[in-house]
C-alpha cells in the first residue's frame, strides 16, 4: 500500500498550530472535513474515537512521530492525512519527545487488512532517517505531497 492510496493531498497541514494532543487531532481531522474526505455530522464522533484510541496507549511512536488513527463506520475507505508541527507536540510519546510528525487514519471497522498495511507503510518508511528529516522541514503541502510521492517511488528506503 502506498501513501497515494489514502493520504488526502488537499488535507494535509504543513504547518499545525495546535498545542495540544487533543487539538493536533481536532485539527486534522478538521482537515479531512475541509477536503472532503469525512461527513461533518461525523466530526466530533471521529475525534472522540481517536482519543479514545489514544486512552489505550499513546500513538506517539517516538523520533518525534505519531500515528493517530481509529476505525470508524461513516467512512467507505481508509483516508488520511499528514501534518507537521514545527515546535512539536506533547503527545506522550513513548520515548518523551515532542511529535512534529503526524500521520491521521481513518479507516472502515470492515477493512482491517487496508489499516494495517497503511500502519506498516508509515512505519517502514518513518525509519528513514532522511524522510524523517525532509518531512519535518516541509513549508508546504506540496512539498510534503512530493515527499509522500517519492516514498511511494521507493527513493527512500528499500520496498
Amino acid at each position: 500500500m502506498k501513501f497515494a492510496d489514502f493520504i488526502s493531498t488537499k488535507a494535509i497541514r504543513a504547518d499545525l498550530k495546535a498545542a495540544s494532543k487533543e487539538e493536533v487531532i481536532q485539527e486534522l481531522v478538521q482537515s479531512l472535513l475541509d477536503s472532503g474526505q469525512i461527513d461533518a455530522d461525523q466530526q466530533q464522533d471521529i475525534i472522540a474515537a481517536i482519543m479514545k484510541r489514544e486512552e489505550l496507549g499513546s500513538t506517539g511512536i517516538g523520533r518525534g512521530v505519531a500515528v493517530p488513527h481509529t476505525k470508524h463506520p461513516s467512512v467507505q475507505k481508509l483516508v488520511g492525512t499528514v501534518g507537521v508541527s514545527v515546535e512539536g507536540v506533547d503527545f506522550d510519546s513513548l520515548d518523551g519527545e515532542r511529535v512534529q510528525l503526524f500521520f491521521l487514519l481513518i479507516s472502515p471497522p470492515e477493512r482491517p487488512g487496508d489499516h494495517l498495511r497503511a500502519l506498516e507503510n508509515i512505519s517502514r518508511q518513518l525509519r528513514d532517517e532522511n524522510f524523517c528529516r525532509f518531512l519535518k522541514q516541509s513549508k508546504t503541502p506540496e512539498d510534503i505531497s512530493q515527499l509522500l510521492q517519492e516514498a511511494d517511488d521507493n527513493q527512500f528506503v528499500s520496498g
